[in-house]
């Protein structure tokens, strides 16, 4: 056994020595790797629950969650006034807008030029200090990579150079290109600033731009996702399940959003639009009035019209799955029609809506031929559409049920727990599963529904699971008892429409379960965090993000304008950095035209969790590094071979 590993390893030495190819070679990257180890760590950071607010969520990838603005505060201190530093702040956040205002209000624009480009310079070389010079070469644009690295990398206080770098400057101005130049330099600044980006789920619904959001990220140097149960629903939809796909075209209704269907992703609404009109006309479907700005009647027609088809699709898949245990929460076969009343958990409540035209009383989740027509047609726009499609592969690409990265367990919604804080036993499929065995199967089942998405029989019940992740009792994604959609629709008592969540969200405030999570998934607790989306933190009401002394971050901190009045806040940033962990709170944003005419910015708290002090954490302690050390390790094999001449040289 030792031969043959002797034997496999000279195979591989063999073959890395058609890489590195003599001792110099080698040498040279083992000096190289050895040199970015000794690196401070790139800049993380994690955002959760976007929920299409884009703009927001631009800018703070713009402002690097408000670092951006430190930088320049600690590298002029007194040399800029306060309006001078949100001059920089801002044309570094929408380089183009700041330059077309400042050459309708500014009479001598090359001046200006020529000082905010020198303040750029400043600010970028300072941000790319920590980064080899190879990384920021790459990060560059092709147009001024050559001048970016020799302004970058200069050594101004010299005489003869301070002449030479003036020279460089004035002549990129002279020639018409500064505006292009300073994009450049921007582009850059914002790059660096955010080495690794965590999105901890919840892309999609309540706000306007999802779809603008996820072209972001695709756009993004270096993103991870983790689904959320809002994703998987999208998810869910571009794979055809009908669920999914009522449930996604009725929150677009309900937040008046209809435009992320048909203007974005090209799905066409009007014969559902016809139907609902057809159907409701009569109706003021006063329980359907939407959120958003457009509370039209025909949304609100549109609105309930989907809701019905919805609830007679899930009734129809709870019934094929009855191991899902959702028959239970299907209600259209426990109404009493001629009564105005329906059966919810054994008590009788009154329906604040009787209007039921479609429902057939004998069978009553049975589709009409119209309703069946409409969700057919639905079904072949959302497998079609081309850039739904797009968004989805890069969510499978790109994403995942949980990550675990440097040594930070990071998932959306929960471990399921039992009553008393252990990791819950879930039957799936018929094997018994709970912790990193459920996720990890979890995964697996998604992952098939996509790969074989077009075998539609054999994939039918992975194809109905992700229905089940968006709403199933044991689902980590949605971490509650019970959807209460119905309710909330038809009976006016609040009291059923109270959804439990499952133990986790009592037990996560436990540093010891925290720790036996952590243990759970293989990670050192002593060391690690876990770092948690899809509940609301509810700032206004002194609730912390920072659970179980410091072992759990539930980052959800408002995003969405709708959860706004819960938090008080516009959501919150993790960053983790080469000096330790800091949460920063988003005030609310503005609009990008105050922060390019007046240098408005979010205004954001910072809050140090952990600091590391004078010992920075460097790349060789990531997860990077240890990749790195280990190809450090077999370099070093390789260079003795060479010098023992067990390996010829090229």
């Amino acid at each position: 056994m030792e031969r043959k590993d002797e034997e496999l390893e000279q195979k591989y030495l063999r073959l890395l020595a058609t890489k590195f190819k003599n001792i110099s070679e080698t040498t040279r990257e083992i000096i190289n790797l050895q040199a970015i180890l000794n690196l401070p760590k790139g800049t993380e950071h994690f955002l959760t629950d976007i929920h299409g607010e884009y703009e927001l969520f631009q800018h703070i990838l713009k402002n690097g969650s408000g670092t951006i603005r430190e930088k320049i505060n600690s590298i002029f201190k007194d040399e800029l006034s306060n309006f001078e530093k949100k001059e920089l702040a801002s044309t570094i956040y929408y380089p183009e807008e700041k330059i077309e205002y400042m050459k309708k209000n500014r009479d001598n624009i090359d001046m200006w030029f020529k000082k905010i480009i020198y303040r750029m310079i400043e600010v970028c070389s300072v941000i790319a200090s920590k980064y080899t010079s190879s990384k920021v070469r790459k990060a560059m644009s092709e147009d001024f990579a050559y001048v970016l690295q020799e302004l970058i990398y200069e050594r101004r206080e010299l005489p003869n150079r301070k002449e030479y770098i003036e020279n460089i400057i004035d002549t990129i101005i002279s020639l018409g290109r500064a505006k292009e130049f300073i994009r450049s330099i921007a582009n850059l600044i914002q790059r660096l600033m955010i080495d690794k980006l965590h999105i901890i789920g919840d892309i999609y619904d309540r706000g306007s731009s999802p779809h603008l959001v996820m072209d972001s990220l695709i756009n993004h140097h270096n993103v991870d996702i983790q689904w959320g149960n809002h994703d998987i629903l999208w998810i869910g939809a571009g794979l055809g399940n009908r669920a999914c796909i009522a449930n996604v075209v009725r929150i677009c209704a309900r937040y008046s959003n209809t435009h992320i269907l048909e203007e974005a992703y090209g799905i066409n609404l009007l014969p559902l639009a016809k139907f609902a009109m057809d159907i409701y006309g009569d109706d003021n479907c006063e329980k359907f009035i939407p959120k958003g700005e457009e509370k039209t009647l025909l949304m609100a027609q549109i609105h309930k019209a989907i809701s019905i088809i919805q609830f007679k699709i899930e009734g129809d898949m709870a019934k094929r799955n009855p191991k899902f245990e959702l028959l239970d929460r299907q209600f259209l076969d426990k109404i009493d029609f001629d009564r105005g009343v329906v059966v919810v958990e054994e008590k009788e409540y009154r329906l604040n809506d009787t209007n039921f035209p479609t429902i057939n009383r004998e069978n009553p989740y049975l589709l009409t031929d119209e309703e069946e027509e409409i969700i057919e047609k639905l079904e072949k726009f959302f497998i079609n559409s081309e850039r739904l499609q797009k968004h989805i592969n890069f969510l499978f690409t790109n994403g995942g049920i949980y990550l675990k990265y440097n040594s930070n367990l990071l998932y959306h919604g929960c471990i399921p727990l039992n009553a008393e804080g252990e990791l819950k036993e879930i039957d799936i499929f018929g094997t018994a599963l709970k912790g990193k065995a459920y996720l990890d199967k979890i995964e697996e089942i998604v992952r098939e529904a996509y790969l074989f998405r077009e075998k539609k029989i054999k994939n039918k019940l992975n194809n109905d699971f992700l229905w089940y992740l968006w709403c199933g009792k044991n689902s980590p994604l949605f971490g509650k008892n019970a959807m209460k959609t119905f309710e909330r629709y038809f009976i006016d008592d609040k009291s059923s429409h109270i959804e439990s969540k499952n133990p986790y969200y009592i037990y996560y405030n436990e540093e010891k379960v925290c720790r036996k999570i952590l243990e759970e998934f293989g990670l050192n607790p002593n060391v690690s965090h876990i770092i948690n989306g899809h509940v609301p933190v509810k700032t206004l009401k002194g609730e912390s993000p920072i659970k179980a002394n410091g072992k759990l971050y539930l980052i959800d901190g408002g995003f969405s304008k709708a959860y706004q009045k819960e938090t008080g806040i516009a959501g919150y940033t993790l960053i983790y950095n080469s000096y330790g962990l800091k949460i920063v709170a988003h005030e609310l944003f503005e609009s990008i035209e105050k922060s390019v005419r007046e240098g408005r910015d979010i205004i954001s708290f910072t809050r140090v969790i952990e600091d590391v002090g004078i010992n920075r954490i460097r790349v060789k302690d990531t997860d990077i590094g240890k990749e790195l050390q280990a190809q450090v390790n077999d370099l070093k094999k390789l260079l003795k071979a060479y010098n023992q001449g067990l390996i010829s040289q090229n």
